[in-house]
């Protein structure tokens, strides 16, 4: 059985898009006709809003849309992951998410239940949390390296050409040596892995690219995955 996972760099739902291609490419994956899908808006502190957005976007898809709260009365964790076909992780503070997880073991729940072969996704701090490690703006006065659920070895940094400070400091980063390479996706843009190997990046908006990331005598360079256009 094949584990998949699909990381955003930004868009999709999150950002009021209104094509739903990434959307509707991660359900497909799945092969059922009404697949389960469950989203976990726990980096935004299960924000209401973030959750009626899922809802208004996946109620016109073929698909069943639940979702799990961590902050109000938290449904039977194992029961309700373990029988899903796909979950979507959101966007917000993932440093915070992944504490907030690990106390409620989630984690395993999680890791269970990819290597069972439900599809884990998700965009930002649910692009990197499937990662060895991330780059997050989890702290408010810089980026900084996160240690992440370790699905996928590597690092990723999602957001690559959407905020400023994200080119120097993977550049930065890669200098000073405290990483060989970096998985960095653009916005509109998501890396889909396979048995956690890079299968293909997928560009939703304006041909958009994930890059390997790394040095090279001295130089920094910016190698693009094989990608498909949705």
């Amino acid at each position: 059985m094949k584990k998949h996972i699909i990381a955003i760099g930004g868009g999709g739902f999150g950002r009021n898009n209104r094509s739903y291609l990434i959307e509707k490419y991660i359900l497909d994956l799945s092969g059922k006709t009404t697949p389960k899908i469950c989203f976990l808006p726990t980096a935004t502190g299960d924000d209401d809003t973030y959750i009626v957005r899922f809802y208004s976007i996946f109620n016109r898809l073929n698909c069943k849309p639940s979702h799990i709260e961590f902050f109000k009365r938290t449904t039977n964790l194992k029961d309700h992951i373990m029988e899903q076909d796909v979950v979507f992780v959101g966007g917000g503070n993932t440093k915070s998410m992944l504490a907030i997880w690990n106390s409620w073991g989630m984690n395993d729940l999680l890791n269970d239940a990819y290597n069972k072969g439900v599809i884990m996704s998700g965009v930002s701090a649910g692009a990197i949390c499937w990662f060895t490690s991330g780059i997050t703006d989890s702290w408010d006065n810089e980026l900084r390296i996160l240690p992440c659920l370790d699905f996928i070895s590597g690092t990723c940094c999602p957001h690559y050409d959407e905020e400023p400070s994200r080119i120097p400091y993977v550049k930065k980063i890669l200098v000073e040596e405290k990483l060989n390479n970096c998985i960095a996706i653009e916005g509109g843009s998501a890396m889909h892995f396979i048995d956690g190997k890079p299968f293909t990046n997928i560009s939703f908006k304006n041909s958009k690219n994930t890059y390997n990331v790394f040095m090279d005598n001295n130089d920094i360079v910016e190698k693009p995955f094989d990608k498909i256009q949705l």
